[in-house]
C-alpha cells in the first residue's frame, strides 16, 4: 500500500468496515428497488441510477449478518468492480478516514468464510475491517 489511502468508513450491525475510497463511486440515499425474481439471497433487485440500470446488494445479507430494517440512515454505496457498477445497501456511512500502511494488518480471524476481508484497520482504540470487493461482487 502507499503511504496513505482514503477509506470510506461505514456501518452494519454495529460493527465498523471500510473500502478504498478509489473503488467507491457515489453514496446516495435509499430509493425504490425493483426486485428482480431468482437470484440470489443477498441481491435486493435493481435501481435506475440517473439513466443507468444498477443492481444492488444487500451487504447484511451478503455477509451472512443480521438484517437490519432501513431507516433515515441507510444508503446505497455504489461502487465500480470489473467495469460494473454495484450498489451496496448499508446501515450508515460516517466519515472518510485516512489509513497508513502500518495500520492495517491481515485478517486473523479462522473461518471457512472470511475471504471477504482484506485486513483489519486499527485507528486508536477503533477496529475497521477491510472489505475485498472480488470477494464480495
Amino acid at each position: 500500500m502507499n503511504n496513505e489511502e482514503q477509506l470510506v468508513i461505514f456501518e452494519l450491525n454495529s460493527q465498523h468496515y471500510a473500502l478504498p475510497i478509489q473503488e467507491t463511486q457515489e453514496i446516495i440515499r435509499m430509493t425504490s428497488i425493483t426486485r428482480v425474481p431468482n437470484t440470489s439471497h443477498y441481491i435486493e433487485g435493481i435501481i435506475n441510477l440517473r439513466g443507468r440500470i444498477v443492481p444492488v446488494i444487500n451487504l447484511n445479507k451478503r455477509l451472512n449478518l443480521p438484517v437490519t430494517e432501513y431507516d433515515d440512515d441507510t444508503r446505497v454505496i455504489v461502487v465500480e468492480h470489473n467495469g460494473q457498477q454495484v450498489g451496496m445497501i448499508v446501515d450508515n456511512v460516517h466519515e472518510v478516514g485516512k489509513l497508513s500502511g502500518e495500520e492495517i494488518e491481515p485478517p486473523s480471524v479462522a473461518g471457512e468464510d472470511v475471504g471477504y476481508l482484506k485486513g483489519v484497520v486499527k485507528k486508536g482504540e477503533n477496529l475497521w475491517l477491510l472489505l475485498n470487493l472480488d470477494e464480495i461482487i
